[in-house]
């Protein structure tokens, strides 16, 4: 196709640069731009009331009040709607204070395409929008905005004079879109946003054309089936290939042709695998696994006594099965193989029909009758191990995590910031595809703010944001919570009140037993008395409770729910031991 060819995006005789770049977002498919005021991306607010009010294609703008708020929004957008989603900060100021939600952007598979301003360079007088409006513009000016965030995004660029605006922005959306998908960035240059359009065609998204994924290679499909139809303790490692939701029910398919077990990877982020399920064990020891296959997860499992042994066979099916993006990776594969996950499962699943044998599926029953019995007495034994902490004060975290999963179902959108030592996913039944979200890094303070963007994808559904008190205020949620009240878009917080962070207690402990930090009572690692979480919720137009008594728990989920469907955003924030007290006292055989 030929740039002659490709859409005229706009007929009006006054438009800029602005209006293309806008332009080209909604062609692109871009439905929300999360916006963060700034003046040299003032142009964004024009162009797109100019675009709606003359019935042309534009994204929707989102008044974000913190940019780190609104990245980790458009994450949780583009999770739950997988359409590509727009961001917009301030110049270099703004760009750092996306902070963490970058690292979180990277490593999400998301395509995101995050814009920010950039200061003028033009001398005052020459352009429209040149150096003017007071001395802050030359501060703004740096050496290399881009270079902020070029380690953590696909790809960058800085809009130039001779360039084409909506082709460059079709261009980034096109990266963003290709697989593995992931965030791109553009900074904008202010005089350049304000030139008139020179050229009014460009070509879209979707004309530039969107790469496919690579096929599965057969022959390594062909190998790992057998592999798997052999298998005496096979597994199945999970978790991003939930990100397309067609691959739950395929993949519960090929899983109950084998009498395939689903554990999690080290890093949950999807929901890959129903959580009600019996071939949902969550969690195994891999050390007696004869074949392992690890499917779209890029941390499988923490090396150690519980990885697969060496004599375990493992094959890796992947889109980036050599993970390009990490400078160390000493996890071993006998297959890899590159291929979207939805291809591979479908793949697997002819070739294993076409092995299976009489002597294959009776034992292929008895493990699927094994792993049923399993399940049944893990579930048992759960509400068994509850039971003797569901009237402990202050409030039991893994109660807690018991009344979340009781209240959250099936089908309620979850999204889960806890510690590991929480055991929240144990406790989940989560099986509508696209209703568990783990947070994708290691960033602080995503959930949140991505529980807002949930929302806006999906205005039908109840969505649950679980986190813990330090990473909630990481998250900047005074800004989530006003936006949920402002755009209508009401979720749930939970927060799990402790106090304290792990990294400062427990695993200080870990590192310096009966050390000078805990005898000194862990400074640096509590912040104790803490925030009125509740307080601040309802002075930004939300309902909030704090919880101590461990059989309030229910009850004020249900007052939270009631208050989202009436269009209120809710935070319930339940008290907790302080970690360095659960690490004091005593143990019982029920810990």
């Amino acid at each position: 196709m030929t740039v002659e060819a490709a859409h005229r995006w706009i007929e009006l005789n006054d438009a800029d640069a602005g209006d293309a770049i806008v332009a080209a977002m909604g062609h692109g498919g871009v439905e929300l731009l999360f916006f963060h005021s700034g003046a040299e991306i003032a142009f964004f607010q024009e162009a797109v009331a100019k675009a709606h009010a003359l019935g042309l294609p534009a994204p929707r703008l989102i008044t974000m009040t913190h940019e780190h708020a609104g990245l980790n929004a458009a994450l949780g957008y583009a999770a739950v709607s997988g359409k590509p989603v727009a961001t917009a900060a301030h110049v270099d100021a703004g760009t750092l204070n996306y902070g963490g939600a970058i690292h979180s952007a990277l490593h999400s598979g998301l395509p995101v395409l995050i814009t920010a301003g950039a200061a003028p360079a033009a001398y005052p007088g020459t352009l429209r929008g040149a150096r003017e409006g007071g001395g802050h513009i030359w501060k703004q000016q740096a050496y290399d905005q881009n270079g902020i965030v070029r380690p953590y995004v696909k790809w960058d660029h800085r809009l130039e004079y001779q360039d084409n605006p909506g082709l460059i922005v079709s261009r980034a959306l096109a990266v963003a879109l290709t697989e593995p998908r992931g965030p791109v960035y553009l900074s904008i240059p202010r005089e350049l946003a304000l030139l008139d359009a020179r050229e009014r065609s460009f070509p879209s998204a979707a004309q530039l054309g969107i790469a496919r994924p690579a096929a599965p290679d057969l022959d390594a499909i062909a190998e790992i089936a057998a592999r798997l139809v052999a298998a005496r303790n096979p597994f199945l490692v999970v978790s991003e290939s939930g990100q397309d939701t067609a691959t739950v029910p395929a993949l519960v398919q090929l899983c109950e042709s084998l009498a395939l077990p689903v554990v999690n990877s080290a890093q949950k982020q999807y929901l890959c695998f129903p959580k009600n399920h019996p071939l949902w064990v969550g969690r195994a020891d891999l050390s007696a696994a004869d074949v392992v296959l690890s499917l779209q997860a890029a941390i499988p499992w923490v090396p150690g006594p519980t990885a697969p042994g060496p004599d375990a066979w493992v094959a890796t099916i992947d889109l980036d099965p050599a993970k390009l993006r990490t400078p160390t990776f000493e996890f071993t594969a006998d297959v890899r193989v590159t291929s979207a996950p939805l291809a591979a499962i479908e793949a697997l699943l002819d070739a294993v029909r076409g092995l299976l044998a009489a002597g294959d599926r009776s034992r292929i029953a008895e493990r699927a009758a094994r792993w049923d019995d399993h399940e049944r007495a893990r579930r048992a034994a759960l509400e068994t191990e509850i039971a003797a902490r569901a009237t402990r004060t202050p409030i039991d975290p893994l109660w807690l995590s018991h009344q979340i999963g009781r209240f959250a179902g099936t089908d309620t959108i979850v999204l889960d910031e806890t510690l590991p030592g929480n055991d929240l996913d144990r406790y989940l039944h989560c099986a509508e595809p696209g209703s568990f979200f783990g947070n994708p890094a290691s960033s602080g303070g995503w959930s949140t703010g991505a529980a807002f963007g949930a929302k806006l994808a999906a205005p039908e559904r109840d969505v649950l944001a679980c986190t813990g008190d330090g990473f909630y205020m990481f998250s900047t949620a005074n800004a989530v919570l006003w936006a949920a009240a402002h755009y209508g878009a009401p979720f749930t917080s939970v927060i799990y009140q402790n106090r304290s962070y792990s990294t400062g207690t427990t695993q200080i402990a870990r590192m310096y037993p009966d050390g000078y930090a805990a005898k000194a009572g862990y400074e640096g690692g509590v912040f104790d008395p803490p925030i009125d979480f509740a307080m601040e919720a309802v002075a930004c137009g939300a309902h909030g409770e704090n919880v101590r008594d461990p059989g309030e728990i229910l009850p004020a989920l249900q007052r939270a729910r009631a208050a989202n469907r009436g269009g209120v955003p809710a935070v319930v924030s339940v008290w907790l031991p302080r970690l360095d007290e659960s690490a004091a006292r005593p143990k019982t055989d029920k810990d």
